[in-house]
């Protein structure tokens, strides 16, 4: 694919190797080792389009000043047949230089040609990556950090599919362990609440349905005298709900079997009920999983008893009052930590340990990508000292922290949904808030960042809101579009139109040239908020330029249809933005 930022800087290496070359074969330059050397572009775009400190660099190699390598090189050069007109000498010794009409009218040419597939680049090609992010906890709805999580993963995912990689997407389903215990302490109390005398009663005032029982007699809080709750158990609403649809179905069926066997049975009921709620509203969100990997798979199969049993017999364990404990500091990690509880039971991090050997070593994907909160950052570097010790490359896990979100509504912190009266998860807040706009809200700031999300800005319809004032710019170039066609005033595919002239012109098509660069620089830091930054640049130099460059009221037909056709490689990079981040670009607003 093209990337023509990418083939004038390496047209111009060119350029300037074969220049030290002749000056070498004329004896002007001793032919001595060049040291490295950059071609980038400068922030300041008075500077040139292209800079290099070539000859600062090798002025200690060559024995001579700078600026007179400098001049030397610009002597040397040869322009013709290239994407570059001149060069000059800026400072001790930088060289500047400056393209050609030819490259800003062959890069519109170039994203008109590869439409859809504009931006796109092969730099992981034939390579595999697993993108692993949400993963919340399956006993309870998803907040609001899922809702970012699941932005943030889908776009890392999107980045790495532009980039070239066999990507697959997936969802670790924590259905065992300490928190499915919690949950089915929580069902079976619940359930015995319903079944008891004052249970039975609250039905029949209350029992139309299970949401208005939960709100009318549990409150927002789920706490209520006549039914007491201990402080290990979760007091969502949800959990109120499976208890009262499973008593509606099956009475107290349950009210006098063994505690062990009735927390069983109403964890075999909700859990499969949750999981398919996370699937139904990651989906309504436009998040699509290739796998929702089972914990409990790992336990069942023997994975978690075989990593403790490998690391004991390579000699990384010890005992200590019962415990089996994993010497995590011999490779780097804070300190030792336990694998096995002196009850016999594995502790949280066995599992995942498992679960990684079985994405790098078993499935063998060449990266492992996991996307979690902050609170992770201790565990992961004992994750990690696991896996060193189990011969595992961990170059090829990388994991993003991802900060806290706080939703802001009038100035303060929103703690409810003014709807529904619940605490704002990722359902509630659909119900507030545009997808779209949830979707490049949560893609705005880097994932270390902690962020405000302003729920009254997201659901403006003004240039303040960032989404609506892309979304808008892509709108009325398709607006524009269609009037020309319309009219009878502009047809594809015209030949010998003028280079750009309109500085507003020239600073736009270079963005444009800048998007497949900047799809590959998000892609290698997994950072979906590059794509957004980029977007809103993008829209507001199309702004910039459409209110200074006539397009309709051209000089010239050919001019008209110039313009046009920058207007249309702008929309076109547009939709390519907001596709990685799965974010509609309407045609008409």
């Amino acid at each position: 694919m093209t990337n023509m930022m990418e083939t004038a800087q390496a047209q111009l290496r060119e350029m300037l190797m074969q220049a030290l070359g002749t000056l070498v074969a004329e004896g002007k330059l001793p032919a001595e080792p060049l040291p490295p050397f950059n071609v980038e572009v400068p922030a300041d775009k008075s500077h040139g389009d292209f800079a290099s400190n070539i000859a600062m660099a090798s002025a200690k190699a060559l024995h001579m000043a700078p600026r007179a390598i400098a001049g030397l090189l610009c002597e040397a050069l040869c322009f013709e047949g290239t994407y570059f007109s001149r060069a000059e000498i800026a400072g001790p010794g930088f060289m500047n230089f400056f393209l050609r009409e030819t490259w800003f009218t062959d890069t519109v040419s170039a994203v008109l040609r590869e439409g859809d597939a504009y931006g796109r680049s092969g730099g992981g090609s034939g390579k595999r990556a697993l993108v692993e992010f949400v993963s919340a906890n399956p006993t309870g709805p998803m907040h609001v950090g899922n809702a970012r999580g699941a932005a943030l993963g889908d776009g890392i995912a999107s980045l790495l599919e532009w980039t070239g990689w066999g990507v697959e997407r997936e969802f670790y389903v924590n259905d065992a362990g300490n928190q499915i215990e919690k949950f089915g302490k929580s069902l079976s109390l619940r359930y015995q609440q319903l079944c008891s005398e004052k249970g039975r009663a609250v039905l029949a005032a209350h029992g139309s349905d299970a949401e208005t029982l939960a709100a009318a007699v549990y409150g927002e809080d789920g706490n209520h005298p006549d039914f007491p709750m201990p402080e290990d158990v979760y007091l969502g609403r949800d959990i109120i709900v499976h208890a009262y649809e499973y008593y509606q179905v099956h009475g107290d069926a349950l009210a006098d079997l063994p505690e062990e066997e009735r927390r069983r049975q109403l964890v075999a009921y909700a859990l499969p009920k949750n999981i398919e709620g996370l699937e139904r509203d990651l989906r309504s969100y436009r998040v699509e999983y290739d796998h929702w990997f089972r914990e409990s798979t790992l336990h069942a199969d023997g994975s978690v008893d075989r990593i403790i049993e490998a690391l004991t017999k390579r000699g990384f364990t010890y005992e200590q009052e019962g415990a089996v404990w994993f010497r995590a500091e011999q490779f780097g990690a804070d300190k030792d930590f336990v694998l096995r509880r002196a009850n016999g039971i594995p502790t949280y991090i066995v599992p995942d340990i498992a679960y990684h050997m079985d994405k790098l070593v078993t499935r063998k994907f060449d990266k492992a990508i996991n996307v979690l909160g902050a609170d992770h950052h201790g565990y992961v570097p004992r994750l990690k000292a696991a896996l060193k010790a189990l011969d595992v490359d961990t170059d090829a896990l990388d994991v993003v922290l991802m900060q806290m979100v706080i939703l802001m509504r009038g100035g303060e912190v929103a703690k409810l949904s003014k709807r529904s009266g619940k605490a704002i998860g990722l359902v509630t807040l659909l119900e507030d808030i545009p997808l779209d706009a949830a979707r490049f809200f949560f893609n705005m700031r880097e994932a270390n960042s902690h962020f405000e999300f302003d729920l009254d800005l997201a659901v403006e319809k003004t240039s303040q809101n960032p989404v609506y004032y892309v979304q808008y710019a892509h709108a009325r170039i398709c607006s524009l579009i269609r009037t020309l066609q319309e009219e009878g005033l502009y047809s594809e595919g015209s030949a010998d139109l003028p280079a750009p002239q309109a500085p507003q012109e020239i600073e736009l098509i270079r963005h444009i040239a800048a998007f497949p660069a900047e799809v590959a620089a998000a892609a290698k830091v997994y950072d979906p908020s590059r794509v957004t930054k980029y977007a809103l640049e993008l829209a507001a130099l199309f702004h910039k330029f459409y209110d200074a460059c006539s397009v309709k009221n051209a000089e010239t037909p050919a001019l008209r249809e110039a313009r046009t056709n920058i207007c249309r490689s702008v929309g076109q990079t547009l939709r390519n933005a907001m596709s990685i981040l799965k974010i509609e670009c309407p045609e008409r607003m």
